[in-house]
């Protein structure tokens, strides 16, 4: 039986990127992404909900998301789901995280706050 992990998202940043790196100076970024659904019920009224993702992307990608996107700009984002589990005090906790493989500028610059702005 083959397998098929594969997630496309396209959304905008719930916070800026945080850029961090491995003990052997590869470049991690990490950034909350929100996106949202609308619809019509079957009653005509609309709805809307939000699904927000953990994000994670790795080597030069990770750098360019640092340099060029904040909070509020719009991404799309192609990659894979990784869980991640973690005990504390006795209990397990859980995480499903998107792992960025590539990803595109959407919108225009307008969109967002650009980097270095004031919140």
């Amino acid at each position: 039986m083959s397998n098929f992990n594969l997630v496309i998202l396209m959304g905008n940043l719930t916070r800026d990127p945080q850029l961090s790196y491995t003990p052997n100076q590869k470049a991690v970024v990490e950034f909350g992404l929100a996106v949202n659904r609308k619809w019509t019920r079957h009653d005509g009224s609309q709805d809307e909900e939000v699904l927000f993702a953990e994000c994670q992307v790795f080597g030069k990608r990770a750098e360019v998301i640092s340099k060029h996107f904040v909070k509020g700009s719009p991404i799309f984002v192609q990659g894979r789901l990784k869980l991640e589990q973690w005990d504390k005090d006795g209990v397990t906790h859980s995480r499903t995280r998107v792992i960025v493989e590539s990803f595109e500028f959407v919108g225009s610059k307008q969109e967002g706050r650009q980097p270095g702005e004031g919140e």
